[in-house]
């Protein structure tokens, strides 16, 4: 095709902006500095993560000039991306109240869902579930809760870049195995935006993500999966056992917080990832055993969705059930033993 130019071009600008940005964050000092709640140990430029969002939206209007996707998806990623990637931004640069923070969230998705038409019909074991307007809320409260779950998740060196990447390109493999593959050209762009940051976020880490990269990453990452369940319910399944790792730690720890009546917004060292990464001493063998379980075990599973017929919530159990034992296993959402514990 005459436009793959376009897939090494974002991501050699994705790599360039991380560059120019972690020079920026250094000479502003917008660095994270360890404390209790880290789980790092040396000082680190943030913010990176809006290399990710420039070289990914700066390629939309050309995606869309050259019918390579719909205008109606874009608008949508961008936006809803766009306003959580500007909150972030801000949030990195200063702090904003919770509250605002969450309004602004939820605008975002509410944005997002419009532009995609609300939350499509569902199958779910066979039949056909249309929820209506009760749909599209929980449409919107899906796309929020993919944004803040990415930010949870954005904790140690490479995860979020990891698992950002092994979705967007197994979801990718799904299309073209479905027959689908007219939509892979937004995930694919993503996916170069995040290889060239992840140059940078490579443990051990010389910049990180931020909320404005973390936010973005994951509202974009679920607007990209309703607009791919307008075309098939399989590919909404697939997508969400491609992002299970990040959807079973973050969920089962803030269960696990809320029963607790924790304060869920605090910072906390208490997923899943956590507790391995400092059990391991490093943040390495963590994420590559993210992209492994990523590659050997949820992508089979969604390619037996998509290709073989297994029922979605079927896949959906299958591969979430193991997830959730190394959750348990790796005491996500217990409060931290600071005793025998330190920071990674």
């Amino acid at each position: 095709m005459i436009y793959l130019w376009l897939i090494p071009v974002v991501a050699v600008l994705s790599l360039a902006l991380t560059a120019a940005l972690r020079r920026y964050a250094l000479a502003r000092s917008i660095i994270d500095v360890p404390n209790a709640r880290s789980s790092h140990s040396i000082p680190t430029p943030r913010g990176g993560g809006v290399a990710i969002v420039v070289a990914f939206l700066v390629s939309l209007p050309l995606l869309g000039l050259t019918n390579l996707a719909p205008w109606t998806e874009l608008i949508a990623v961008g936006g809803a991306g766009g306003l959580v990637a500007v909150i972030g931004f801000m949030d990195d640069h200063g702090h904003i109240a919770a509250r605002w923070r969450l309004l602004g969230h939820f605008s975002a998705g509410a944005w997002g869902l419009f532009w995609l038409g609300g939350l499509p019909p569902v199958s779910v074991l066979g039949w056909v579930v249309d929820l209506g307007w009760i749909g599209h809320v929980l449409g919107v409260i899906y796309l929020v809760w993919m944004l803040n779950l990415y930010n949870f998740m954005d904790g140690i060196d490479g995860i979020a870049s990891i698992e950002a990447l092994c979705a967007c390109l197994g979801a990718c493999l799904l299309y073209w195995l479905g027959g689908f593959s007219g939509l892979f050209w937004v995930p694919l762009i993503l996916a170069m935006a995040v290889v060239g940051f992840l140059y940078w976020n490579f443990p051990p880490a010389r910049i990180f993500m931020g909320d404005a990269g973390s936010g973005f990453l994951g509202i974009a990452l679920g607007a990209i999966s309703l607009q791919a369940a307008w075309v098939s319910s399989a590919l909404l399944w697939g997508w969400l056992i491609l992002l299970g790792v990040f959807v079973v730690d973050a969920t089962f720890t803030l269960l696990r917080r809320l029963i607790r009546g924790d304060r869920v917004y605090e910072a906390h060292r208490s997923h899943a990832y956590q507790f391995a990464s400092r059990k391991a001493g490093k943040h390495l063998p963590v994420t590559l055993a993210v992209a492994c379980i990523n590659m050997f075990w949820l992508l089979p599973i969604a390619i037996c969705v998509i290709k073989l017929g297994l029922d979605g919530v079927y896949g959906l159990v299958i591969a979430y059930l193991p997830l959730i034992v190394l959750a348990i296993m790796f005491h996500a959402g217990e409060l931290e033993d600071t005793s025998r514990s330190s920071a990674a």
